[in-house]
């Protein structure tokens, strides 16, 4: 069982999310690329929530061909265009994730290969 890491001498977390999360001895670890919010038709949502959406539809679909489940993520690196996209990531975001809440950080950036590209999700899994 994986084991989170708040620490209360430093700052809580500014949003659901834990700061550390500790794998134990044994279990196996999935490394998952980016994940766009494309869907396998090649249809790309127009709307932040839309297209985080996806991408945690894709992460789950690769999560569970390697036999895990959303609850064995245990990091989520997530970037974003604009700053007028942070809420609604974390929106979206929020009800895909398990609790206790992964490690996790958001990064804007500046764009991706494509213009009509909003959000990537990368994750971490652990499982036994």
């Amino acid at each position: 069982m994986t084991r989170t890491h708040t620490p209360s001498d430093i700052r809580a977390p500014f949003a659901r999310y834990s700061h550390a999360v500790e794998v134990p001895p044994g279990h196996r670890l999935l490394v998952a690329s980016g994940q766009l919010g494309i869907s396998p038709d090649d249809e790309v949502p127009a709307d932040i929530e839309s297209q985080t959406r996806q991408c945690f539809e894709n992460v789950k679909a690769i999560l569970r061909d390697a036999g895990m489940e959303m609850g064995d993520i245990v990091r989520i690196n997530a970037f974003v265009t604009d700053r007028r996209h942070l809420q609604g990531y974390m929106k979206t975001r929020d009800e895909f994730i398990a609790s206790p809440p992964p490690a996790s950080t958001l990064m804007i950036v500046s764009g991706f290969a494509r213009e009509e590209f909003l959000v990537e999700i990368e994750v971490l899994a652990s499982a036994e």
